[in-house]
């Protein structure tokens, strides 16, 4: 098997830089690396790899790789591969399959090059490592103890898989950790979208009205930070305790039907299809800015837009504006792909070095007990949680109480 498949090896020096910036920031990863050079946890196991491969992924593959896994590491995005990160890995030895802009034929492949490692773990983002090893290369499941999944998209697809009962090896729903969605995906999306938003279009935020599609965690933050930029944010949900929680949060809360007309800004955020069609878009004002916040480019109908448009035109880089048949324009950011990492650098090194280290720790945890948890969705444990939390609140120099003997017997007892 070839050992990379990237752009061009050249910029590696590029690629390492990024990573010692993300390094010097991310100060879990950076306590692991150093535990894991001296214990080898991961010593002879294989490891295969599909998270948007930008510094902060490469960061990760390098700690696991100090504990002695053998890494193959692809991308989860064509939009989200850093060329210049990936030339580093491959430099530093690992097997490599990524470069920005692929084909979905290309994109593939890469998928498929990954997983002829033959993994003991796999760790996904979205599910398409998991997808290809139950479609297209079942025959490379079966050296996998099990793995680990990143995001709120890929748990939907496991725990459908799992309700039907194909789901070969037990997967860890890292997302759910409450080290990972509680941050990462409220206050990590939060940022970095806005900062996507911010610096593809050079507009303001403040005065202008904003649509949020959905408002679980990852809604939340963005939500919450387009408020604290001076927006206006209507949210609109199908879920009706969301709803009375994004109108007591202070939001307007509509049905997209009666929003596309307010809208100036649109972030859809739900895991869903569809969520904004070209019905919506035609009731759009003029010039309307449509993003996707979500893991996969379906949320906002862009194989619909594409065949009603009249006409299209990049109307600044990484914006498409597409002439409806009303006559008015919308603008869509990354190809309405996940447009915190497809058209900027993805969430914060610090926010990520949370994620990932419940990353790690979950690995290790497959490595340990995989032969005894079956062959399902299995919930992070809350010691992962805690630790990555008490090392988190070390990094940041903060002690907390802890409960007196006395307060223990109080808190177990129901006779008081």
């Amino acid at each position: 098997m070839e050992n990379y498949d990237i752009r061009d090896i050249s910029l590696a020096p590029s690629g390492h830089q990024k990573i010692e910036w993300v390094r010097n920031n991310m100060p879990l990863l950076r306590g692991m690396e150093e535990e894991f050079s001296k214990t080898k946890p991961f010593e002879g196991i294989k490891i295969s790899l599909s998270v948007h491969l930008e510094a902060k992924t490469a960061y990760l593959c390098k700690v696991l790789a100090a504990g002695g896994a053998e890494m193959s590491v692809t991308g989860s995005n064509v939009l989200s591969t850093q060329d210049d990160v990936a030339a580093a890995l491959a430099d530093s030895g690992m097997k490599v399959f990524a470069y920005h802009g692929a084909t979905p034929e290309e994109y593939d492949k890469h998928i498929e090059m990954c997983l002829e490692h033959k993994a003991n773990i796999i760790i996904d983002d979205g599910g398409d490592l998991v997808g290809m090893l139950h479609t297209k290369r079942p025959d490379l499941a079966e050296e996998v103890w099990g793995g680990c999944e990143e995001t709120t998209t890929g748990v939907i697809r496991l725990k459908a898989m799992e309700k039907e009962g194909i789901l070969k090896f037990p997967m860890v729903a890292v997302n759910d950790a409450d080290c990972k969605h509680l941050f990462d995906n409220r206050y990590g999306t939060g940022q970095s979208v806005w900062d996507s938003i911010m610096r593809n279009t050079n507009l303001i935020v403040a005065a202008k009205t904003v649509v949020v599609v959905g408002y679980g965690w990852c809604s939340r933050g963005i939500a919450m930070r387009a408020n604290a930029l001076g927006a206006k944010v209507i949210v609109t949900e199908v879920n009706p305790v969301k709803a009375i929680e994004a109108k007591m949060d202070g939001f307007d809360v509509m049905t997209m039907e009666k929003a596309a007309p307010y809208g100036d800004i649109f972030v859809s955020a739900t895991g869903c299809c569809k969520t904004i069609t070209v019905d919506h878009m035609l009731t759009m004002k003029d010039r309307a800015i449509l993003t996707n916040a979500g893991h996969f480019d379906c949320e906002v109908d862009m194989k619909g837009l594409e065949a009603a448009a009249l006409e299209k035109k990049e109307t600044r880089k990484n914006i498409m504006g597409y002439r409806l048949p009303n006559g008015k324009w919308v603008n869509v950011i990354g190809e309405g792909r996940l447009v915190n990492i497809a058209a900027a650098d993805g969430h914060p090194a610090e926010i990520m070095d949370m994620s990932f280290a419940v990353q790690a720790l979950s690995a290790m945890y497959i490595k340990e007990h995989y032969s005894e948890l079956g062959k399902g969705v299995v919930d992070v444990s809350t010691e992962i949680d805690d630790v990555v939390a008490r090392r988190k609140l070390a990094a940041w120099d903060i002690e907390i109480d802890t409960l007196t003997e006395e307060q223990e017997k109080y808190l177990a007892s129901w006779n008081v």
